[in-house]
């Protein structure tokens, strides 16, 4: 039997997380009041009855909580420290690999600059991942090791949301926008490329983020060819509030390896291209491409759930016809601070919902240290690994799951 305590004891991976989402409320307080920043409520008790629920009405509802966390992250100090604090906490709860993602562009103005905003975010997290790794059972190696890497993410589309896409905005007055959106998403990796190469940073991958709906990724091919030339990973919201067709062009246009919810990959109602006539036959051989491809969904439970409450309870939620159609998936938290939820919570809500077998927890855990976009080169992410599905089988050994 799945326990809790098996749960906490495994080692976990996040693949989808974003910083600005799961940052702690005390310091999102604390940073508020120093820097004079207006908050519904002071109060812990107050910003989760006001802002930071347990249940959303909409997705417009779910995402304002994050015009108060982006606020607090506009220092090089603060960023780091926010860094700091989501590595121990990942920690704490047994995540052993997680990718980090945020949208740079929110937090550069003329005091931070992109590579200062990188800087400091890495800064916070390999002071966590040092720390953690010298402690005695870490380093002789008895416990595996707690690895990062960081995700930058474009957006679909912006408007005057920080210094930087202000000014984005104002230097290119008669251009289309969404040719905008793409040049933003371009001279972002171009920077991101620049600073991972100089600094060695681990900036492990690229996203796009952002409403899909009249805001297609092809508009950003450009940027994502850029960073396919220059071997930077690729991950894609994709299918969150979008269908298949959403899905095709982020694997297809963008080179996608990994897709953000995917939620709606099964959905006929969602296609609507008049060109595809078969719409089951369309979801039938994409999906069959997605799983011979092992390109992995980040499936973000509790946050589907808040922003589509649609979906009901979670049983009806797609993931089970991802797991019908033999997909690669492994659970993800979104934002823990937004979702309310942890790496734990998701897989227990899964294990719950959809009677997961021993077997098949481990199969989708270990997904995600294998699909990770690993800093390291082959052979040390092939030891990361084999670490970890070592320390999985000692933990299935002393719960009784072998």
């Amino acid at each position: 039997m799945i326990t809790e305590e098996f749960i906490r004891d495994i080692p976990k991976s996040d693949l989808h997380v974003h910083l600005d989402g799961s940052l702690r409320i005390p310091t999102l307080i604390e940073i508020a009041r120093r820097e004079k920043i207006e908050l519904p409520s002071y109060t812990e008790e107050g910003l989760n009855e006001k802002v930071f629920k347990e249940h959303y009405a909409d997705l417009e509802e779910y995402l304002e909580g994050f015009a108060y966390t982006v606020q607090a992250m506009q220092s090089p100090e603060n960023l780091e420290r926010i860094a700091y604090e989501f590595a121990l906490d990942n920690q704490a709860e047994g995540v052993r690999y997680v990718e980090v993602r945020f949208a740079p562009q929110l937090h550069m103005s003329d005091r931070m600059d992109l590579e200062t905003v990188l800087v400091s975010v890495n800064r916070g997290m390999e002071r966590a991942a040092r720390e953690f790794n010298s402690r005695p059972e870490v380093a002789e190696g008895r416990e595996p090791r707690f690895n990062y890497g960081i995700i930058t993410c474009a957006l679909r589309s912006f408007g005057e949301m920080s210094d930087y896409y202000r000014t984005f905005l104002r230097a290119h007055p008669f251009s289309n926008p969404k040719r905008i959106f793409g040049l933003a998403s371009y001279e972002l990796f171009q920077g991101v490329v620049e600073v991972r190469d100089r600094l060695g940073i681990p900036l492990v991958g690229c996203d796009l983020a952002g409403a899909e709906y009249g805001f297609p990724a092809d508009d950003h091919w450009k940027a994502f060819q850029f960073a396919q030339k220059k071997f930077l990973h690729k991950t894609v919201h994709a299918g969150e509030a979008y269908g298949a067709e959403s899905i095709f062009q982020a694997i297809t246009d963008l080179y996608a390896e990994r897709l953000g919810h995917g939620y709606y990959l099964f959905d006929e109602e969602k296609i609507t291209s008049p060109e595809i006539t078969d719409k089951a036959r369309y979801i039938r051989d994409l999906s069959r491409y997605i799983a011979d491809k092992r390109i992995t969904i980040e499936v973000c439970l509790t946050s589907n759930l808040q922003t589509n409450p649609s979906i009901g309870d979670l049983s009806n939620h797609r993931f089970k016809k991802m797991r019908e159609a033999r997909l690669s998936t492994t659970f993800c938290t979104d934002n823990r601070l937004v979702s309310k939820t942890t790496v734990s919570r998701e897989i227990g809500l899964a294990v719950a919902a959809f009677a997961i077998t021993p077997k098949e927890l481990k199969n989708h855990t270990i997904y995600g240290f294998k699909r990770c976009f690993f800093p390291g080169n082959y052979t040390e992410k092939r030891v990361y690994v084999r670490s970890i599905i070592d320390y999985y089988e000692r933990m299935e050994r002393r719960h009784g799951l072998a």
